[in-house]
């Protein structure tokens, strides 16, 4: 089972569908939804009594042939139909705006709670999935909510008062029309199940097929190097017809649907008209009581039908309800305790003032650790010392596990079991907002938002002046990227900082990092992706904004950190050696192995 369907599991017997958890964001629209309700009803009752008017014309104006109370008549149809019409609009009007607002704060709530998650959320949930659950979920809980609600309230109240009415004016036919409401709804039951089910394929055959556009385009390059277009296009046509011939399918089931209800309510209609002809005749009924339970018999149906789509569309939703509350309610792996929260404040409401100054010494103390979703400690009972200023360089193979000493110093994961110092005080006793303002993350895929550079940059000081970005891009070298760029600091990045190279934005990445002033720098493969040329400037400049600073350097190319103060070697997610590089040579372990290795390489590729 997949890390997703074992968190839909989670939850397939909530109480209530879910909906108390939706109580903080329904609170706020109290108002709005009786107002809805109320107007609703009243539009229901309204219609209920509107068959009462065609009685009483056909039977009073007609059979009698008199114009009496005639405009007192008129006017209070027309008065009726103003408030019907009013009431119309205006529970319309609170419909709309309980969908968006409510929509609105579901997806502002879930976005807000999505920061403050740790990372082993990301690692087990797809960003498909998570998506989802913003938009897709929320849009439907939002739509049941309003649209649903206000044509259940009309629905009930027009069955309730139609078939009330029609008993009273002739309970016999109206045990004629009502016989037949078990068959429209086994009709209906049957239809709409088998109508969700095929839905839910298309839902499917359609993400398919969304991926498989964004697959053709994301990878185009790739497409054409291996010249994949043939498989592609088979693999392409393959969910395209699937998806015709369970669309068609459905068409058909939706097609007999209408059909059927549409017969079963020219059946009422036959013998109401026929069993109500036959008493119009005999003088047992009058013409306008006839045409007035022959509408009440047609439009009974649609109550009818609405009732099982509800039922489907409740089971529908309520699947996205769950998602949505199990999103709401998951709990990050690395939280600050109430206590801290109220000295530091949190990641939406920081208290800067009590922020004490960082100086960058960073301890592990008996540290063992083991990711969430993992068995086996990664780390076990390790200590170690980095006072403020030193340059730690992390190596290894690809996989060895480099990144979870940077990760567990960065307090994006938390011990099993030990402790990890800061300044001397434990990381806990302080907010995640104060370490993470402080330190300088360059990543080995960089990642630029959707704006223009001065924006991009201003992510690491939101008040800094040009003055200062200015001279960030200049100690990295990327001045020249600006130069080129028609707007300058003005021009758009593009969405994921698409049009830009790699390498520009790793550079610019490296700016913003510089431009946050932090006191521990961490360099995840920084300059992989860099030419060796611009490397060497970047190398140089680091060096000097390095000093007195902690930085934390995991490395591809071992040439780069042979100046580091402390190098710790890591094989299969253990660190079997660590000291300077002249130590470590002198041992001939696993990094002299690495590092020789590597310098061949380079040598017979011709690279400095």
């Amino acid at each position: 089972m997949s890390e997703n369907a074992k968190a839909e599991s989670q939850y397939t017997h909530l109480p209530h569908f879910g909906i108390p958890r939706l109580a903080p964001f329904l609170r706020p629209l109290k108002k709005t939804i009786l107002l809805m309700v109320f107007l609703c009803l009243l539009c229901g009752v309204i219609d209920t009594l509107n068959p009462l008017f065609q009685q009483y014309a056909l039977n009073h104006f007609i059979t009698l042939g008199t114009l009496d109370t005639l405009w007192p008549f008129i006017a209070l149809f027309m008065g009726i139909l103003l408030i019907q019409t009013t009431g119309n609009l205006f529970s319309g009007l609170a419909a709309s705006r309980i969908e968006m607002i409510l929509t609105q704060d579901m997806r502002r709530s879930s976005f807000n709670h999505l920061q403050t998650l740790s990372f082993s959320y990301y690692n087990q949930n797809s960003v498909g999935y998570i998506h989802s659950r913003i938009m897709s979920d929320t849009n439907r809980i939002g739509g049941l909510i309003s649209w649903t609600l206000m044509d259940g309230c009309w629905n009930m109240v027009y069955m309730i008062g139609a078939i009330s009415i029609m008993a009273m004016m002739n309970w016999r036919l109206c045990l004629l029309v009502v016989a037949i409401v078990p068959l429209v709804a086994i009709a209906a039951t049957y239809f709409q199940t088998h109508l969700v089910r095929l839905n839910r394929e298309v839902r499917e055959l359609n993400s398919q097929l969304t991926s498989g556009f964004n697959e053709g385009i994301n990878g185009a390059r790739t497409t054409k190097t291996l010249v994949a277009e043939k498989r592609l296009e088979e693999d392409f046509e393959v969910i395209s017809r699937k998806m015709t011939r369970t669309s068609i399918h459905t068409a058909h089931y939706r097609s007999m649907f209408v059909s059927t209800i549409s017969f079963a309510s020219y059946i009422a209609l036959s013998l109401v008209l026929w069993n109500g002809g036959n008493l119009t005749v005999e003088k047992a009924m009058e013409l306008g009581t006839l045409a007035a339970f022959t509408s009440y018999a047609l439009n009974l149906v649609e109550p009818i039908q609405w009732v099982v789509r509800a039922l489907s569309n409740l089971i529908t939703v309520r699947v996205n309800i769950e998602r949505f509350v199990r999103l709401m309610e998951t709990v990050p792996d690395v939280a600050d305790s109430p206590e801290v929260i109220e000295k530091y404040g949190d990641a939406f409401h920081p208290r800067k003032e009590n922020w004490e100054p960082l100086h960058g010494d960073v301890e592990f103390e008996d540290v063992s650790f083991r990711y969430p979703d993992g068995d086996e400690y990664v780390l076990e009972h390790f200590s170690l010392k980095v006072p403020q200023g030193t340059n730690v360089a992390i190596v290894g193979e690809t996989g060895a596990g480099k990144s979870t000493l940077v990760n567990l110093a960065c307090r994006f994961f938390e011990p099993t079991s030990g402790r990890i110092l800061i300044d001397g005080r434990d990381a806990r006793e302080r907010s995640q907002l104060w370490l993470h303002s402080n330190i300088g993350y360059v990543l080995q895929t960089p990642h630029l938002f959707s704006g223009t550079v001065r924006e991009n940059l201003l992510y690491g000081k939101p008040d800094a002046t040009q003055e200062e970005i200015e001279a960030a891009v200049r100690s990295v070298s990327a001045e020249s990227i600006i130069a080129r760029m028609d707007k300058g600091y003005d021009s758009d990045v593009g969405e994921g900082g698409d049009l830009l190279s790699t390498g520009e934005k790793q550079l610019l990445s490296f700016a913003r990092a510089i431009l946050s002033n932090p006191r521990i720098f961490v360099l995840d493969e920084a300059t992989s992706s860099i030419d060796t040329v611009t490397e060497k400037l970047i190398q140089d400049a680091i060096e000097h904004l390095m000093k007195g600073r902690t930085s934390f350097v995991i490395a591809h190319r071992l040439s780069t950190i042979r100046q580091a103060d402390l190098i710790l070697v890591v094989r299969d997610g253990k660190i079997i050696e660590q000291g300077t590089h002249r130590e470590l040579m002198k041992q001939k372990g696993y990094y002299f192995t690495l590092y020789t290795r590597q310098y061949m390489e380079e040598m017979l590729s011709g690279k400095p």
